[in-house]
């Protein structure tokens, strides 16, 4: 039964994250997205730690000290900040956060938006996404222009709300492909 109802998590996650992909034009990414949720080393983890309204990596997470699923998946799937840490180069000394492609923040934002919906259900609001960036962000080893125009997306989701946030992102973010 867990199986089940982790595989319908996964697949509307997905569904969200095409819809919000699709309407600003990322249609590759759309299609592609979190594909190393089906391979086993994420969904059987997945099924055995699912709970429905979190991560079941958290769970892994708090019963073996890291999650091997959670390990697997950010070094595949380049939406995710964790992707991008590297040792800095020049200036930047020690371990950094390298600035990500302008298409792979912009994933991130919806995958953000997504993961939200999926687990906050009836309770989700356009502010959801911030709130939960906020209450991390401290942690997060991003690089400042990444940093940057995550928040402002996030901000102007929470402010102005779904609509005029992706119609900036397709109008002006990814024209521009500059930040």
């Amino acid at each position: 039964m867990k199986a089940w109802r982790h595989l319908k998590t996964i697949n509307h996650h997905k569904m969200l994250v095409l819809k919000g992909c699709f309407r600003v034009g990322l249609y590759r990414q759309g299609l592609l997205h979190d594909l190393s949720k089906y391979s086993p080393t994420e969904f059987l983890v997945g099924c055995r730690y699912f709970q429905g309204n979190v991560s079941p990596n958290n769970a892994e997470r708090k019963e073996k000290g890291y999650s091997s699923a959670w390990l697997h998946h950010k070094g595949r799937n380049k939406h995710h900040l964790e992707y991008w840490i590297d040792y800095g180069a020049g200036e930047e000394k020690g371990i950094t956060g390298m600035k990500m492609p302008v298409k792979y923040v912009v994933e991130m934002f919806i995958d953000r938006i997504s993961a939200s919906k999926n687990y906050q259900k009836e309770k989700y609001t356009d502010r959801s996404p911030l709130e939960y960036y906020e209450n991390g962000k401290e942690h997060y080893i991003l690089h400042k222009d990444t940093r940057a125009l995550l928040e402002t997306l996030l901000h102007m989701l929470a402010q102005q709300g779904e609509e005029a946030a992706f119609r900036y992102v397709k109008e002006v973010v990814l024209k521009q492909d500059v930040y």
